[in-house]
């Protein structure tokens, strides 16, 4: 194997490669996860108009204190039906349209009504309780910025601001495709020297999770033929995602067939583990990953690489890796070659995020795995990081 790249390094080869995929108008109702691709603008004030901020008495805060007669009364959504003039009140529902005249509402709970009439036993101050028209966003602001990927907040945001539908970028379609004699459904009686194929549907549910469309093509054997065959279905996709073959051994066939079908490849090694031999190749448009056979090298290879590239090419502002930090619950030798990223679980203490990496760190350990939902960068060096240290993870839940 050739000098290997550092994990920087092959980071940004990747990321250099990918060109953002064509927009496409997107209702508002079925834009979650989706990637912004213009940004969005209000169509109107929020609020369109001053509204009150409490159920209570529109009122002229230069008539407070008194005791003052209500002259109607207004529901939300319900306009009232005259202004308010000087030395009256108006009852009033949260959200209410505040009447011409008012400059404040007192809140129910501070005042008496009786008989029609609301006695008010303390100064009011201008504007108190009032949202006043375009406090929130006003007609023809930006909503939500071009590169945002949408989850609740935002969905509400745009459509409290009147848009009903966004431009996002195209989801991205993704093929994934195992290969190996060895491999059997899930389901399926294993014979000598065979084991279940996890690594399709574990890309899968990555990727998908990332927003893209996915299609786990039929898992193929260690034959020249079915390879070629199953990878040109693949690239015909924006992204193809294999696993295992692309090591030295004489069954990996991946990568010399890909180089056949076209395929440039960009680099074959990273000085990280698990995960060394992931390989990285464009065609035309298409980004096309090998990733190691052995479950657990997959699945962080997939975080570092597949998953930052199928978000930039939706042109997300921050396509990652995103890392966060916390702190580790027990020392952990570091590697002198290569970065490392460990499994562990997290837990929340008074001071933070506690990381507890779990046993049985090698890479064929899937169902180890299953028990973290962390990944902690051990950057490459000397010694250990000690118990207590601070250090950097990716969330897998």
């Amino acid at each position: 194997m050739a000098e290997l790249l550092s994990l920087a390094k092959a980071q940004s080869r990747v990321l250099e490669r990918v060109e953002p995929l064509e927009g496409e108008a997107v209702p508002v109702a079925q834009a979650s996860g989706r990637v912004v691709a213009q940004d969005a603008h209000a169509v109107v004030d929020l609020p369109p108009f001053p509204s009150s901020a409490m159920d209570g008495f529109a009122v002229r805060s230069a008539d407070t204190p008194g005791r003052l007669p209500v002259v109607a009364r207004i529901a939300a959504g319900i306009p009232a039906p005259r202004a308010l003039g000087a030395g009256e009140a108006m009852g009033i529902a949260t959200g209410g349209v505040v009447p011409d005249g008012a400059d404040a509402v007192v809140p129910i709970e501070y005042v008496v009504d009786n008989d029609n009439y609301v006695e008010i036993p303390a100064a009011v101050g201008h504007d108190d309780n009032v949202r006043p028209r375009a406090g929130d966003v006003a007609s023809g602001d930006v909503v939500v910025v071009r590169g945002a990927r949408l989850h609740a907040a935002q969905i509400g945001a745009l459509a409290a601001a009147g848009v009903g539908g966004v431009v996002c970028a195209r989801r991205p379609r993704v093929a994934v495709l195992a290969t190996g004699t060895e491999l059997r459904r899930p389901g399926e009686t294993l014979g000598p020297g065979e084991v279940y194929e996890a690594n399709g549907v574990l890309l899968a549910a990555a990727l998908a999770a990332a927003g893209a469309d996915i299609d786990v093509l039929p898992a193929v054997a260690d034959d020249a033929a079915a390879h070629r065959s199953a990878l040109e279905v693949g690239l015909m996709a924006d992204v193809l995602v294999t696993s295992g073959g692309v090591s030295v051994g004489p069954h990996d066939l991946v990568r010399g067939l890909l180089r056949d079908l076209g395929v440039e490849e960009v680099f074959w090694g990273v000085s990280v583990k698990p995960g060394k031999p992931v390989a990285f190749g464009v065609r035309g448009r298409t980004l096309v990953f090998g990733l190691p056979g052995n479950p657990v090298s997959s699945l962080v290879a997939c975080e570092l690489f597949v998953r930052p590239a199928v978000l930039a090419l939706q042109g997300a502002a921050q396509p990652g890796p995103v890392y966060a930090e916390g702190r580790l619950a027990r020392a952990v030798r570091r590697n002198g070659k290569r970065d490392e990223f460990l499994r562990a679980r997290t837990r929340q203490s008074d001071d933070g995020i506690v990381l507890e990496p779990v046993t049985g760190q090698e890479s064929h350990m899937i169902v180890r795995a299953a028990g973290a939902d962390a990944l902690v960068y051990a950057p490459r060096g000397e010694g250990e990081l000690e118990a207590g240290a601070r250090v950097r993870y990716l969330p897998l839940a």
